[in-house]
This record gives structure tokens, sequence and C-alpha cells, in this order.
């Protein structure tokens, strides 16, 4: 590829799209990651001369700009001990658990938050370093959330957008964390932040007005904040899937016939409740076995008929509250096969692994209901990508309230994840849900996943970030106004 080593269009993301791997006899091999953002942002990065700033995922790894299959990859080193402080420390440790609702408590250390300063600043000279003038940088997600001021600071003639993949915190537990106020100004240097709901902006709305001062303008869904004499756009912007893929593969002959290897292996029963998650406290893991061990022990389900397949994608397992969940959720399900199994047929199934797309997909059509029960959960896209491979109209999806997609997926069967008796009965109702009011349902779903993708989600990001504001009017329009401070706290 004939490359200038400038570039109009710059993804910064904690990871690359490709995860650099060794093998045995110490040579280099890169693993395309799966990710569901690669998918929506390669398009674009191809279209722009694009690339993407990084870390390769290993440690001490010293790596030179690359490409792989048409895409420039700049990646950002990292030591194993900034690993630990900014990464497994800060990032999750301190932040996740914080803007999860504070489900386990937050560490607040102060030589974590320093190294997560540095490494801010080392991808935003990196992205500094590849950006063309006048270039449009996305930034991603929480572990980079002082990038977008550190960004402006080295280039003003940026165009920098930053989005939140998970949620952001209720206002009252975002003050908590010391420093608040940087984490919202570094925010600020952007020209677009975006959160999957209007609650993420209704939170930042008043954080900016209070900690930063800066004026609120325009709507609360969408808002315009002027700080520092300039004005920075706020939206909410739902994350979704390549769902029309999804689809198409979901009806294959060979995913069918997988599917249906799947009911044999579990003994053909009559029914199938599937939970997939990556391996975390926020997910209510926990939870939903609690609450099919107690329609087994009331009989009002039957093992013999109806099992349960839990999928938990393996995840930061050197933290220790990590080591702790797996530990629970493997003895839950020693207790109910303890109880209910027959030799052979156990009534729940757990795997603690990952699975390669085409199987988890065939689990999706296999399935009759999907439970996705998590405590607090910026989006969730497998509730989403369920309902894209359910082409039959079959299945229901039993979905939290806390899950950002209950907001979309209202057809869903609702359930408030901490009722524990709720929880139960919502089970049990999607399980002999009639069929007429089954497939009704499923085809709203549907109708709400396959027309709002991911694709449609990158572009409505991307053009209102490339659609300009005039700042002197919105400058005047905000100084004749009050700033609204009276935001709900979500």
């Amino acid at each position: 590829m004939d490359h200038s080593g400038v570039s109009e269009f710059i993804v910064v993301a904690n990871r690359l799209p490709f995860d650099l791997a060794f093998a045995e006899d110490g040579t280099r091999a890169w693993k395309r990651s799966p990710g569901g953002l690669v998918t929506a942002l390669e398009p674009m990065l191809r279209a722009r001369d694009g690339a993407w700033v990084g870390w390769p995922g290993v440690a001490d790894a010293e790596v030179e700009p690359l490409e792989r299959d048409g895409l420039l990859l700049y990646p950002v080193c990292l030591s194993g001990a900034e690993v630990a402080d900014y990464y497994e420390g800060f990032s999750n440790a301190t932040l996740w658990p914080l803007y999860h609702d504070a489900v386990v408590r937050p560490i607040f250390d102060r030589n974590w938050w320093n190294t997560y300063a540095r490494i801010n600043d080392r991808f935003a000279r990196a992205a500094a370093n590849v950006a063309a003038r006048g270039a449009t940088v996305w930034v991603q997600d929480y572990q980079l959330q002082l990038v977008p001021a550190a960004l402006r600071r080295l280039r003003p003639d940026l165009r920098i957008g930053f989005f939140l993949h998970i949620p952001f915190p209720p206002t009252e537990l975002f003050v908590q964390l010391p420093w608040r106020t940087q984490i919202v100004e570094g925010l600020l240097g952007a020209d677009l932040v975006g959160f999957h709901t209007a609650g993420g902006v209704r939170n930042f709305r008043w954080l900016a007005n209070r900690l930063a001062h800066g004026k609120i303008n325009g709507p609360r869904a969408h808002s315009a904040i002027v700080y520092q004499d300039r004005v920075v756009k706020v939206g909410a912007f739902p994350i979704s899937i390549d769902s029309g893929t999804l689809d198409r593969l979901a009806r294959s002959a060979a995913v069918r016939e997988r599917a249906a290897k799947i009911r044999a292996e579990l003994g053909n029963p009559k029914r199938i409740v599937l939970g997939v998650d990556r391996l975390d406290y926020t997910k209510g893991i926990n939870q939903r076995l609690i609450a099919f061990h107690e329609l087994l022990a009331e009989r009002r389900i039957d093992p013999n008929d109806t099992v349960m397949v839990q999928l938990a994608t393996p995840s930061r397992e050197r933290i220790e509250h990590y080591k702790k969940l797996r530990a629970e959720i493997e003895q839950t399900v020693g207790r109910i096969n303890g109880e209910f199994a027959r030799v052979g047929y156990p009534p729940v199934h757990y795997l603690h692994q990952s699975l390669p797309r085409d199987e988890l997909i065939a689990f999706f059509v296999a399935a009759d209901v999907m439970l996705v029960t998590p405590l607090r959960d910026g989006m969730n896209l497998v509730a989403k990508e369920y309902v894209a491979c359910k082409y039959n109209l079959s299945g229901a999806l039993v979905l939290s309230e806390f899950a950002g997609a209950a907001i979309e997926l209202n057809q869903a069967f609702l359930v408030n994840p901490h009722d524990l008796d709720g929880l139960r009965n919502t089970l049990y109702e999607a399980l002999t849900v009639p069929s007429e009011e089954g497939r009704r349902r499923m085809r709203a779903l549907r109708r709400q996943v396959l027309s709002h993708d991911v694709d449609r989600w990158a572009r409505s990001f991307l053009s209102d970030l490339d659609s300009s504001v005039a700042p002197d009017a919105l400058l005047e329009a905000t100084s004749n106004s009050s700033p609204e401070i009276n935001d709900p706290i979500e």
C-alpha cells in the first residue's frame, strides 16, 4: 500500500483489531479480533485512508507500525507494570466497578491514576503523530477518557470524537472519584461525546456544568456544551451489531444442522435456556442460576425436559473479584446438578471457554429462551445477537431493565435481576409463552435490530461529528439563557 504516513481518519482504542501472539518457537503471529467495533469501522477506515492506534495485547512487546489485511496499525506498547496499573488497576478495578453502579467497591489508588494519565498521554501522542492536518480522530471507551483533551492540546486542528461503550454512572457515584474533574475535562476535549442512552447524556451534562463550568444549550438527549470558548456536542448513540450478517449465517444449512445436533447432544429437551456472557460480576449470572434452581425446586419445570446452558467467556482472570466470581458460579452449578441431575443428563451445562462465532450462532438458533440479566450494562449486544439469529420468529428474550438494550428491545420479557422472585416468574413466563404471542414479540424485536445495525450507529455518530456547529451563535444563545443544572440524577 502506498501511504504517506498520515491518515485522514484514525480510530484510537485500547486494543488493536489484531492481537499479537507468540508461538512456542517464539515467532510472532497476528490474530484478527472478532469484535463488532472492527466490523463497523473497517469500511470507514478503508474509505478514509484510515489507521488504528491501540495496544497489541502483549506486555513488553516492541512492535513497529504495520499493515494487516489492508489496515494500517500503529501499536502503543505497554510494559507489564503499566498493564497492571493502567488496565487491570485503574481501568478495571476503579472505573469499571464505579461505572457499573459500584456492584463491587471501586479502588481509588493514586499510583494507578498516575499511570492511567501517563498512558492516556502516550495514546494521544501516537494519534497526533499519525493524523493528517484536519483529520478526524475517534477515541473509544473508558480506558482512554483523558485522550481527547491531551490530543487537543497537541493538535487543535483535529476533529475529535469520543464514545463510551459502558454506562456512564449516576452523578452521586461519579463524584466519589478523586479525579472526577480531570476525567470530565478530558472528555470535554472532544468535539462530540457519545453515550448509549439519554441518561448518560444527562449525567454528563450535569457534571460538565458543576465540575468544569461548561454552559449547556440544547435538548436533553442531544446537547451542546460551551467549554473554554469551544462547542462540545453530547449525544445518545445506541450501539448495535452486524445484524444482517448474523441473520444470514443463522439461516445457513451448516448452522441449522449444528443447532439440531446441539439439541441432540443435550438429550433433545423440550426447552433450552441459554446464557452467554463474559465472566463478569456485572452480568447477573448467579442470579439467573438461582432463579432456574428455584423453578426446579418448586417443580414448575422438569429437569427431564428443560435444560440450561451457560457459556461464560474467561475474563480478567488475574483480578481477585473475577476469581471469586468464577468459584461462586461453579459452586452454584454444582449444587443444582447435584440435586437434579440424572446420570449423563445434568440440568445445567456450564462452559468456561470461548466459542467460535459459528458455534455461538448455532447455540442462539437452538435456544428457546435467552437469559440476559446484567445488574448494569451499557448496551449488551448478546441480546441483539440472539434476536438477529431467530429468523423463524421462535424463542423468547428475558432482558434486564438495567441493560441499555432494554430501551430499544421493549418487547422482550423485561425483568429486575435483583428481584429473584420476579426473575424466576418472568423466566417461567418466557418458557410457557403461547406461540402466537412469542412470535409477535420476536417479530417486533427483529424489526428493531435488523433496521438499526452497527453500520447505522457508526454513520450516525460520524455524521454528527462531521456536522459543523456555529460557535458564535451558540455562545450568544447560551449567554442569554440559564444553564440547565437540574437534570434528574440517574
